[in-house]
């Protein structure tokens, strides 16, 4: 993570929408910019959707993945064949217009979501766009996971949910997917996906020389280098490399994303 500032003169960018490796935020901002271009377009109304919701829900906006990351996510799913997806954490149904988009009209999103009113504006989302192949089942997904018995696994599990649920989130889909198991959750070589897993790098380095110690969080979050957030993303990556039944690619860019595929 570069080194940033926190003067009342410069504005700190919430690092899901930074890019990590560059020298500073500016270089790092232009280069995503310029890989945004020269990458393969999504279609135009997730372009707006995110720009609608930036400008309309300030607060939370920054729940919502980058433009970056869903044409990643979308190119990932069409070579991976994904139809299935399920997609722990829906928010306001950014993400899944890119899987929707991504699995065609002949594929599958399914959605969880905590919050009912982050759940209706999905579904409107949907609506408005004409998206026929996604839905947003409410409720608490540790709740909701035990409970789905898919005819066919899912072949893209994405996680973007509550940071400290992470562990048992994981420990759920694998519980879920064991081999020979009828109505498996994710199917042999399916792709589980955590999302902020390096949330500000303070899961690889919570020391000083992280800048984003200083940076303000909120009331409820004072040093949230040390919270359960952080602590269950570290017990998330344990179990991703020790668990023996993934192989996993840890991308640094965004806020740190997970890439497992399962091989049972």
């Amino acid at each position: 993570m570069p080194a940033l500032t926190t003067t009342p003169t410069t504005q700190v960018l919430y690092p899901k929408e930074c890019v990590a490796l560059y020298p500073n935020e500016i270089v790092g901002e232009r280069v995503s910019k310029y890989a945004e271009v020269h990458s393969s377009c999504i279609p135009k109304h997730i372009i707006n959707y995110h720009a609608h919701v930036s400008k309309t829900l300030p607060e939370t906006a920054k729940y919502m993945i980058s433009i970056s990351q869903a044409q990643m996510m979308v190119f990932l799913s069409k070579t991976v064949g994904a139809k299935r997806i399920l997609e722990i954490g829906a928010y306001v149904g950014l993400s899944s217009l890119a899987w929707s988009h991504a699995v065609g009209s002949e594929g599958k999103v399914t959605a969880l979501e905590f919050e009912p009113h982050f759940a209706k504006l999905a579904e409107e989302a949907f609506e408005a766009n004409g998206v026929r192949n996604a839905k947003v089942l409410v409720g608490d997904a540790l709740e909701i996971l035990p409970t789905l018995t898919p005819t066919e696994p899912y072949d893209i599990i994405f996680i973007d949910a509550q940071k400290s649920g992470y562990p048992a989130y994981l420990s759920t889909i694998l519980n879920s997917s064991k081999p020979g198991a009828p109505n498996r959750l994710l199917r042999k070589g399916g792709l589980v996906i955590g999302d902020n897993i390096l949330r500000c790098g303070f899961v690889a380095d919570d020391s000083e020389d992280n800048p984003w110690r200083t940076y303000d969080f909120g009331p409820h979050r004072k040093e949230y280098w040390k919270s359960q957030d952080v602590m269950s993303l570290k017990k998330y990556n344990e179990i991703v490399s020790e668990s023996g039944r993934f192989e996993n690619w840890l991308c640094p860019l965004w806020d740190g994303v997970n890439i497992a595929r399962l091989l049972d």
